[in-house]
Order: C-alpha cells, then structure tokens, then sequence
C-alpha cells in the first residue's frame, strides 16, 4: 500500500495546483453546436452520424480539443467523490487537513444545488441531450443525489455536525417525493431518473435503494426500508440467466457495460451487508458473469461484454475505479476478487499514472487521453484508492489487536 498512499499524496498536490473546475467526457456534446449533432444523430443515424463524426474524430486523435467545445465546469458528482475521499483519508490518517478539505467539497455542494426545489439534490452543470429529449442542467439526478448522501454521510461520521445531518434529511425527502415509483411487478418497482421520467433505468433503482436502506437506518424510519426494498426487487428481478443486467429494461438499450455493472453490484453489495443474504446469490451471479466478461485475460477491465457502437477507446479509468471500488467491497467472500484488484492496481501504478500526479482518462486506440476530468474519472479513482488505503490499514490494526 506504500506505493498507493504515494500516488494519493501526489495526487492531492495536483488536484491543488489545477483546481476543483475541468473539462468532461461530455463536453463536446454539451456545447449548443455538439447537442444539435447528438439530436439529429437520434433522429436519423444516418444524417447524425455524419454530424458527429468530427467530434468523434477529435475525441479519438486529438482529445485536447474538447478546450474548444466548452469552459471548464464544477461537477457535483466529482465534488461528491473528492469529499468522500478526503473523508477516507481523514479516517486512515487521523488527518484533520484533509478532514477540513471533506467539509469544503460538502460547501461546494451546497451551493451548486438544483435551483427551484426545496430540498437538497443535484444534477448535471450542463443541458444533457439524450435519445429522450434534452434534460436541461439543474435538472435533478437520482444517479448523483445518492452519491452526495454518501458524503456528507461519511464526513457526518467523523464530526458529528448535525448541518451534515439536516442535509442528508433534505435529500431523503427530494429522493422520497420528488423521484418516482412506477410498479413493475407485484413485489417490484422502478423509479424515475429525474423527476420527470417513467424509470426502467436499472442502476437509478440500485442507487435509489442503497441509499434510502441507509436512511432507514440513519433516521430510524422504516417506511424508507420499504420503498428501497421494492427498488431492490426492481434490480433482482431485472437480472438475465447470466447474471448480467441490460443498462434499461426499454429494449433499446439493452447493452452491457462496465461501470453500470459495477454501480449495481456495489449497490446490491452494501444493502447485502446491511441485511446478510438479502441479495446475496444475485451479487454471486453478477460477480461470475462480471468476471467472465467484463475482465479480459489479464483481469483487467473491459468497456462492454459486447460493444453496440463502434468506440474510441480501449480502457477507460472510471472502469478501472469503479472495480476497485467493488472489489474493496466483495473480496473478503469472493476471494477471486483480490487477485482482480491486485491486477488492476499493478497496471494502474505502471501506466496510468502522470508525471504531474493526475491519472490518465482514456487509454485510446493510438494514444492516450491525458485530459485530466473531475468526472470522469479523477474522482472516482481518488475517491477508491482512498477507501482502499482506509481499509488496508483498519485490516493490519484489526491483525495487530487479534
């Protein structure tokens, strides 16, 4: 772990020196111009394939240019990540700097909050066009609400300070009555992505579930446990023979990738640890179908099982931080997962890492992209290598004390 606590404390020094604002995967498409292209690329494939193609290009050969396409922007999801991050390292160090630093990515998120509600959620700094519509910036995110609830949950686990406490309470009652449920099945129901949708998105309902089984216990309230359980049943009774999980259960988009993977094995992950066996077998068969596709010869992360677009990259750092994340969480019962986190750290040391302390984006097919992005995924990696350091050294103290 020496050389993971290195490469934190380097990165820590990088994420100083640039700033809390960067460019984003998105960014080319969440100009007025990239938009346009995207609509009529789901309005005609044929048409919007040739409007798309030089940014694709770009995307593909010249990275950098996405400077071109949008200013740097605040992220709430990657200010979310930072804090739990800062809050991992606080606790594994006893570090009242980087406790200070948690705190200030929650001031971050107070004030980047949706406009126009009265409790507290997030979305995306920028107008979102997808097959659906545009989803306007602002608009609330039940992909990135849950993740802020983490945080400020994580920092309210160290200080105590009941505003961290009143905030979470504000998002279990946006998530509650502002998101969705629609019946799916007589035990099952989907919710909504934003408030504005019908569901059917699969990891929506796992984040959906995960963090309102923890508010039922964070606020004693059982009537949480019951909307979180049918979203749960939503996640069980969506998975395929092969333990895989379709990215929406609308028929279009039935792909198989990675990080949503693991965003729904993580979630199922932490309900099965707050109620042993819940989802248990559904994590075993996830994991073997993860493991089967979604890691390549070496264990080191594949993009899709299958892609269903032509794509410009072969590794992407957000799949590389999100299997961290779920082999931190499943590893002590599935023991091929430490040999997987083992792979994917050794590669990530040996070729990801910049000289200035940043990781690498995207390992492309002829280059590398080496624009640092907040969302995607310095964070996410910043926030997993935290948590493992965290649990690393609770483990060597626990052997200590035995």
């Amino acid at each position: 772990m020496t050389q993971v606590e290195k490469v934190l404390d380097r990165f820590v020094l990088w994420l100083q020196r640039y700033g809390e604002t960067s460019w984003d995967h998105q960014t080319y498409f969440a100009s007025p111009v990239g938009r346009r292209a995207k609509a009529l690329y789901y309005r005609n494939k044929t048409l919007g394939t040739m409007a798309v193609a030089p940014m694709i290009l770009s995307e593909a050969l010249a990275p950098s240019a996405r400077r071109l396409f949008s200013e740097r922007l605040r992220f709430p999801i990657a200010d979310a990540h930072y804090a739990m991050g800062f809050a991992f390292k606080s606790r594994a160090y006893g570090d009242s700097a980087a406790r200070a630093r948690a705190a200030g990515f929650l001031g971050a998120l107070e004030k980047s909050r949706c406009p126009g509600y009265k409790d507290w959620c997030w979305g995306y700094p920028f107008d979102w066009e997808t097959r659906n519509g545009t989803i306007r910036q602002g608009t609330p995110l039940i992909t990135t609400t849950p993740y802020a609830y983490e945080a400020f949950r994580e920092v309210y686990r160290i200080d105590g300070d009941s505003r961290w406490l009143a905030a979470m309470a504000s998002m279990v009652r946006h998530v509650t009555r502002d998101i969705g449920d629609y019946r799916f099945s007589d035990t099952a129901s989907t919710c909504s992505y934003t408030p504005f949708d019908k569901g059917g998105i699969i990891n929506a309902s796992a984040y959906r579930a995960c963090m309102l089984a923890w508010a039922s216990i964070d606020f004693d309230e059982p009537a949480y446990w019951s909307i979180a359980e049918r979203n749960l049943n939503f996640v069980l009774e969506t998975q395929r023979s092969d333990g895989s999980w379709p990215y929406s259960v609308d028929g279009e988009r039935d792909f198989v990738d990675h990080f949503h993977t693991c965003f729904v094995l993580k979630a199922l992950a932490k309900f099965d640890h707050l109620r042993p066996d819940s989802c248990r077998q559904a994590i075993n068969k996830g994991i073997e179908y993860y493991v089967g596709n979604l890691l390549d010869e070496t264990k080191l992360p594949k993009p899709f099982s299958k892609a269903p677009r032509m794509t410009v990259y072969r590794r992407e750092l957000y799949d590389y931080a999100e299997c961290i994340n779920l082999c931190v969480l499943v590893r002590d019962r599935i023991s091929e997962m430490n040999s997987v986190l083992d792979s994917v750290i050794a590669d990530l040391l040996a070729r990801w890492i910049k000289p200035d302390g940043s990781f690498r984006s995207r390992e492309l097919w002829f280059t590398w992209d080496n624009v640092p992005m907040h969302r995607w995924a310095q964070s996410q990696m910043f926030r997993s290598l935290s948590l493992l350091v965290l649990k690393e050294r609770d483990s060597r103290a626990a052997n200590r004390v035995a």
